[in-house]
């Protein structure tokens, strides 16, 4: 290859200031090979030849080349370098899964005698690992209100070095401000985590309303076809970098090379399918709530939803695409054989766990997402035995209602 060549192979990573995010989701990455090729490379390699002893000692010191892929891979920083620009924050660090990237940054943050601030209507694994498996190493948390910020100010302790929450929540969807936790978390010097896995950077972008780490399971919305695991957390560089690459390096929670690359794919339709699926799911929503046999529907975009204001406010007018709903029952009991009864009247929908795939997936949360936890700690939560999930893909709208109704229409019956 001439320098010349060299020039312009190198060029084509360097992008222009002021480009969209549906510009950077498609270009943001590495300059490709001597081969110029248009997709990016898939870098399938655990180890990297090295010209010479000295500068093999010169790039295990700095971490910046590519020595091991535990460490680094082209791949896996094409990735990061886009998550990163589609954040609109200085650097990402990849992970093998969403949890794995909660531990990296309470190995990262924490020590024994620590304390965290957490929603209490998390994701159910978030919930366990936080008092469950993080108590075990001394880091106490306290759980309080998704929406009540006078809560999380109230729990404010001079241990206090973590706020968590995820917005929206899962399952049900409340939204906290993420403005004014960041006020809480930096009025007492603690950082603010942000689980944006719901809106991701398309509708959402954490950073610019303060939070200091957007955190994402890239299982879901990133991937959009349920194919992979994965994770990633976006912040300042000084502690993407400094703090949590030592962490991801020593302790393996380094994300495959084959699994950034379905990512990097995925990122590319990720603002197509989040317009589609929140208008499927907006749709869906408007069309349980006139349903006799639903108690409650839970969906930011609609207007009956508690904090719909500040998540248009957050959400750039978009609801998302996961929708839950409350069935009746005059007891648990009842409720659960009804949620039972729809979702096995099914016969489009995926019964999974699973959500930001293309195509629906209903659940019901009890006794899966959050069927680890205690009883007391699912009534905290919100979380009934009549409550389903949905999370809507992008089948066509009417499909998806007539394959709720399957069920609804015959609940009287049972």
């Amino acid at each position: 290859m001439s320098l010349d060549d060299e020039a312009r192979r190198l060029a084509r990573a360097q992008l222009p200031a002021g480009l969209r995010p549906q510009t950077l989701a498609v270009r943001t990455a590495l300059a490709p090979s001597q081969h110029g090729e248009n997709s990016e490379g898939l870098f399938l390699t655990s180890a990297y030849v090295q010209p010479d002893a000295e500068t093999s000692a010169r790039r295990f010191a700095d971490m910046e080349d590519f020595t091991y892929s535990r460490t680094s891979n082209p791949t896996v920083r094409t990735l990061e370098s886009r998550l990163a620009a589609m954040e609109g924050a200085e650097a990402a660090v990849a992970t093998s899964t969403g949890m794995s990237a909660i531990l990296m940054i309470i190995m990262g943050l924490l020590k024994s005698g620590d304390h965290v601030i957490c929603s209490r209507s998390v994701f159910g694994s978030t919930i366990s690992l936080f008092a469950k498996e993080f108590g075990k190493f001394g880091v106490e948390t306290t759980f309080v209100s998704q929406t009540d910020v006078q809560a999380w100010r109230d729990a404010v302790k001079p241990t206090t070095k973590l706020l968590f929450a995820e917005t929206p929540t899962n399952p049900l969807t409340d939204v906290c401000d993420i403005a004014a936790l960041a006020e809480v978390a930096h009025t007492t010097g603690a950082v603010l985590v942000v689980d944006n896995t719901f809106c991701t950077s398309v509708l959402q972008r954490p950073l610019d309303l303060g939070a200091d780490l957007s955190l994402y399971s890239g299982t879901k919305f990133l991937d959009g076809q349920g194919r992979v695991m994965a994770g990633a957390v976006c912040g300042a560089k000084r502690l993407i970098q400094d703090v949590f690459g030592p962490v991801v390096r020593s302790a393996g929670m380094t994300l495959s090379p084959f699994n950034a690359w379905v990512l990097i794919k995925g990122l590319e339709t990720l603002n197509l399918r989040m317009a589609a699926q929140s208008a499927n799911a907006l749709a869906v929503a408007r069309w349980l709530e006139t349903q006799p046999e639903v108690a409650r529907v839970y969906y930011p975009g609609l207007a009956s939803h508690p904090q719909h204001e500040l998540a248009m406010r957050q959400q750039s007018g978009v609801g998302g695409a996961v929708v839950s709903f409350d069935l009746r029952g005059d007891t648990p009991e009842a409720a659960k054989a009804a949620a039972f009864h729809v979702i096995n009247s099914t016969q489009v929908l995926s019964v999974a766990t699973n959500l930001g795939d293309t195509k629906s997936i209903i659940t019901h949360p009890a006794t899966t997402s959050h069927g680890r936890l205690t009883p007391a700690q699912r009534q905290a939560a919100g979380i009934g035995e009549g409550l389903i999930r949905l999370a809507v893909g992008l089948e066509h709208v009417d499909d998806i209602t007539d394959d709720l109704q399957r069920g609804l229409s015959t609940l009287r019956t049972q």
